[in-house]
């Protein structure tokens, strides 16, 4: 599954509110909760689920890039959310770096294959450094999607 398969403009966040990763996590749980990706009723239980996956290693990868994820069996497919904070965030990153992109996905329960290549084919894409600069220049979630769109075809 690509990026631009689990990501529509309504999940692109270009202006992350976020100072740290538990913020970026809380802010990306609640922008599917508004688009209807998951139940309001779910959100505590998806927000429990991203934080136990993240409390146990830092999903942040290095270059500026966090990839919070989890599986629930409260969803059907998988769902996702981007967002961008030009300052950065705290995300306890393997570089310590600040974090500029936050890749939060969630899969069902039990499709760990899915959640593997999912994973697999969102870090290879975030580790291009011209999609990274091309994602960061974007100036709305339209021409966000847009660059997706573009190297998820390459």
């Amino acid at each position: 599954m690509d990026l631009a398969d689990i990501l529509g403009r309504e999940q692109i966040v270009p202006e992350l509110k976020a100072t740290n990763r538990w913020e970026a996590i809380d802010e990306l749980i609640g922008n599917l909760v508004a688009t209807g990706k998951i139940q309001a009723a779910d959100r505590d239980a998806v927000t429990a689920a991203v934080k136990k996956r993240e409390t146990s290693m830092s999903t942040g990868i290095g270059f500026g890039i966090g990839i919070p994820h989890a599986s629930t069996d409260l969803i059907f497919e998988v769902v996702g959310a981007l967002g961008r904070s030009p300052k950065g965030v705290n995300f306890d990153a393997l570089d310590n770096q600040p974090v500029k992109l936050v890749m939060l996905f969630l899969v069902p329960q039990g499709q760990f294959q899915k959640h593997l290549h999912t994973l697999a084919n969102i870090a290879k894409l975030l580790h291009k450094a011209d999609f990274r600069e091309a994602l960061e220049k974007s100036p709305t979630a339209e021409a966000m999607l847009a660059v997706i769109r573009e190297h998820g075809k390459k």
